[in-house]
């Protein structure tokens, strides 16, 4: 289905073909190239780069914008105050315990709040002891969001909160956001197929997923001042625009959103014989989120080393129907769930590991997604004459030329995020080496920066240690990457004068935030994630209310080129959104609908000489 696009730019497009037709063969290819590379904006070059697991309110929750704008946040709604402490509706975020003894329940019963939240888990964190209560954080935590950077350096690294796909439905709990401790407390990251444990079960978690930063001047704990966390983040914001209402496409990880960040839609599992149609997973990685009998909450199978693929056309399967219920109360009545497909919900590996000589093996122990026969906003891009590349830190020579740091910016450790690197799933790109050429480095990026070559739309992946991941990652470290790569692009004045930086993370992390959630189908959406805008066409210090989600930075690709949709049940059919009549807009009134993004651009002039 093709959406509706502009006029104008086919009809340019088409005057310059029709002159093209009597031109010399060099002056044709120039013409041709010019058709092809026609947009509705002065936005010629597309740059999106996606970090990990940070919520809008865990980076965002006491920004305070310019003058005539509003936001909603921590802050704004009284949660907390300008220096991290409580607010006046503080309550209004605490958590409740809940009860789940028979099924899984996506919206549960609640038996009391917490007095106090119990002490977050390092995890995995790096330089931190392994998996033990974080001595750093007080046993006694108010029971709603609390300072991370009270206790800890912004710059420190931390666990790193729960974030899989029935975890967070069950956080939701009807649009209620109150049983994110009790998911952390109950199931965690997942049962791995793994019996509960004699005498109860502890993830490990404790309440990580309550914390949040702060960009306001404020005391830590010890009484030393501060000017304020995330000045990078804070920086950008107050220069350029950010939406307050933009979400992560799919519940859970990062698997299931860089996936939707390529097709608009979710991966499903195919065939072991490699030809792309929907089959049955093996009975071992099959989600089954009911819990234990006898324990409150303790999936079945589920987890890393678990169950990850769902048949949610069929509300017989565990979880379907608990979850398509909580849909219809709030007025979703279209799952989107293909007939005898069984999505993947949450992380496993890609089948092809970087290049297409290197396939993973498939079996009930290799928990790896087979090859995707989906379309992919790549497809259509190269269908139409739009160039693209995907550029992965970490990816091909990485570790090599940036052994240390990137331009100054220090690098732990070198490691490949393939899930991160969602093309590398399908056959169109991998079976077709004219495409899997377009799958680069970071280092291919800022060639292709410096060297007049960057492609229409290009897809940045930061590398695993700059990328943000809380244990792995600080905030810190992906705002000094972000940092300098906007500095590299702008070195270039031609390339900056015409080019839309987008800024975001895959996903929550699990984080706790107070925004809407606009429910879309079986899938979603989830919690806020960041985004910013950063263009000399943004509008400067603009805060957007426009419902977003990952999608819409494929609605502004297609919007911009004149691209149809990518296939008839992807996420970019649904309309734009248009506000509530009683003035709230951060609920479209038409929904489902998500944005396109040009809402966060003046196009009317260039601010080219913006620093």
């Amino acid at each position: 289905m093709r959406k509706s696009g502009s006029g104008r730019l086919r009809a340019v497009a088409a005057g310059i073909a029709l002159a093209a037709a009597t031109l010399p063969c060099a002056q044709q290819a120039r013409a041709e190239d010019e058709a092809r590379s026609a947009t509705a904006t002065p936005i010629k070059h597309v740059i999106i780069i996606i970090g990990e697991n940070h919520t809008f309110d865990n980076l965002f929750g006491t920004y305070k914008p310019k003058a005539g704008q509003k936001i909603a946040n921590l802050l704004s709604r009284k949660i907390v105050r300008e220096d991290g402490s409580p607010g006046s509706k503080f309550d209004s975020a605490e958590q409740l315990i809940g009860l789940d003894t028979d099924k899984y329940h996506a919206e549960t019963v609640s038996t009391g709040e917490y007095a106090t939240l119990p002490q977050p888990y390092t995890t995995y964190g790096i330089g931190l002891p392994q998996g033990v209560p974080d001595t750093r954080f007080p046993t006694d935590l108010a029971n709603g969001p609390y300072q991370i950077s009270k206790y800890v350096p912004y710059a420190a690294y931390t666990g790193d909160p729960v974030h899989r796909f029935f975890q967070m439905w069950q956080d939701f709990d009807g649009g209620k956001l109150d049983k994110f401790v009790w998911v952390e407390e109950t199931i965690g990251t997942g049962s791995n197929g793994a019996p509960p444990p004699a005498g109860g079960f502890n993830p490990m978690e404790g309440a990580i997923s309550m914390g949040f930063y702060n960009m306001n001047p404020y005391k830590d704990a010890s009484g030393v001042a501060h000017t304020g966390d995330a000045a990078i983040f804070k920086s950008l914001a107050d220069q350029y625009a950010i939406s307050d209402n933009y979400h992560q496409a799919i519940m859970g990880g990062t698997g299931a959103n860089f996936q939707a960040i390529v097709s608009g839609d979710a991966a499903f599992f195919t065939n072991t014989n490699l030809d792309g149609t929907p089959a049955v997973p093996f009975s071992n990685q099959i989600e089954n989120p009911d819990p234990v009998p006898g324990t409150n909450n303790y999936f079945t199978q589920d987890g890393y080393g678990g169950g990850s693929y769902v048949n949610c056309a069929d509300s017989s399967q565990p979880g379907v129907a608990s979850v398509k219920a909580q849909l219809s109360r709030l007025g979703v009545w279209h799952s989107n769930c293909a007939q005898d497909h069984y999505y993947l919900v949450n992380n496993y590996n890609l089948f092809w590991d970087q290049t297409s000589s290197n396939p993973r093996a498939l079996g009930p122990t290799s928990f790896t997604l087979p090859p995707q026969s989906n379309r992919t906003i790549a497809d259509v891009m190269t269908a139409h004459g739009v160039s693209w590349k995907y550029y992965s830190g970490d990816r091909g020579d990485d570790a090599t030329v940036f052994a240390k740091s990137v331009d100054g910016v220090p690098l732990l450790f070198h490691s490949y995020c393939g899930i991160c690197d969602p093309l590398t799933a399908y056959s169109s790109i991998m079976k077709n080496p004219s495409e899997e050429a377009k799958l680069q480095s970071y280092g291919a990026f800022l060639h292709d920066v410096h060297s007049g070559t960057l492609p229409a739309v290009s897809f940045v992946r930061p590398f695993e240690s700059l990328a943000g991941h809380p244990a792995d990652s600080t905030t810190d470290l992906y705002e000094l990457f972000l940092q300098d790569l906007i500095k590299q692009v702008k070195s270039n004045p031609a390339l900056w004068a015409s080019t839309a930086i987008f800024i975001t993370t895959d996903e929550g992390g699990g984080y706790y935030d107070s925004g809407y959630i606009q429910p879309l189908d079986f899938f979603g959406d989830g919690t806020r994630i960041p985004l910013i805008a950063v263009s000399a066409y943004a509008k400067q210090g603009y805060v957007d209310h426009t419902y977003y989600d990952h999608v819409s930075l494929l609605k502004f690709i297609e919007k911009n080129w004149d691209l149809p949709t990518i296939s008839g049940r992807s996420r970019d059919n649904l309309p734009n959104p248009v506000a509530d009549r009683n003035g709230n807009a951060y609920e479209p009134r038409n929904g489902p609908a998500i944005g396109d993004l040009m809402n966060l651009f003046t196009f009317g002039r260039s601010d080219d000489g913006r620093d």
